[in-house]
């Protein structure tokens, strides 16, 4: 099935549905200097937590400063520039968003930094927010996975997807909650940051397993469509076109989709073996020092 998937992409490679015009894709970035502040602000605030926790593990700094690359790379960089006459390439960028700089960004771990970070006084007020009720609710799995698929489908198949590639506040709006909806379903997944549920990891596994055909169905839903689903696209392509760069967006959600899923599959149950066999050492030398 996989290779079907990437068969399909590769006809749309040949027939040009990938090629993002005459423009060097080199030189066509965007200004964004309110961007990069806001990307540099975050990274320099990490980074002083960061000093401020001796021992704090030093994996978790190198995840949260990929992923702000990886919104760099999404916002910053020339994939944002042809975002916008492209689809194929408006679903790299909200992939790089969900499934790449969402995950790395739960991974390491900001609240938990922010909490030893932090004067007790500020402690305790964060202790209080991360255990309220409404975090509690806006965490809970089957809450994050939900708030997850709905956006991703709402968005892609509502007015909405279109009115964000003709408005720029719009379009930024679509991206923060695409970012917050992705940091939100990686959550319970991680499992670093406090909470209340914490998943034992046959839940985290069953958790991702359920998400993927979902995101699967989604980009089928859009490969399969026989009609250009945006009119934004329409105006700039003609027909045929068009439709070539949407059926490429839908290989690029199915195929790459499937293929990032499956990555964090391979981490989970790698981090679950490494758990059970932490616990077994632990296990062991507790019998021999009884003995």
């Amino acid at each position: 099935m996989l290779a079907a998937r990437l068969t399909g992409l590769g006809r749309s490679i040949a027939h040009g549905a990938l090629d993002p015009g005459p423009t060097s894709f080199v030189t066509a970035w965007p200004l964004e200097p309110l961007l990069w502040i806001a990307l540099i602000a975050a990274a320099v605030a990490y980074i002083r937590l960061f000093a401020r926790v001796p021992g704090y593990p030093s994996v978790r700094r190198a995840h949260f400063l990929m992923g702000i690359g990886a919104i760099a790379v999404a916002l910053v960089t020339p994939v944002a520039v042809y975002a916008d006459s492209y689809f194929w390439v408006h679903m790299v960028q909200h992939l790089l968003l969900t499934m790449v700089a969402a995950p790395l960004i739960a991974l390491s771990a900001p609240a938990t930094l922010a909490l030893r970070a932090s004067s007790p006084a500020v402690r305790q007020k964060l202790g209080r927010a991360l255990h309220s009720r409404a975090l509690q609710v806006l965490t809970h799995p089957l809450v994050t996975w939900g708030a997850f698929a709905a956006v991703m489908w709402a968005s892609h198949f509502s007015p909405v997807y279109d009115l964000a590639l003709r408005n720029e506040a719009v379009h930024v709006l679509e991206h923060l909650v695409y970012l917050a909806a992705g940091f939100l379903f990686w959550w319970p997944i991680v499992g670093l940051d406090p909470t209340s549920r914490p998943l034992r990891w046959p839940a985290r596994i069953g958790y991702l397993v359920l998400a993927m055909p979902q995101q699967s169905f989604l980009g089928l839903a859009i490969y399969s469509s026989g009609r250009v689903l945006y009119p934004h696209y329409a105006e700039l392509h003609p027909p045929l076109e068009a439709l070539a760069d949407q059926r490429t967006a839908g290989i690029m959600m199915w195929v790459g989709g499937d293929l990032l899923f499956i990555v964090a599959l391979a981490f989970a149950v790698g981090a679950w073996m490494r758990r059970d066999l932490k616990d077994a050492e632990r296990i062991d030398r507790r019998l021999t020092g009884a003995r």
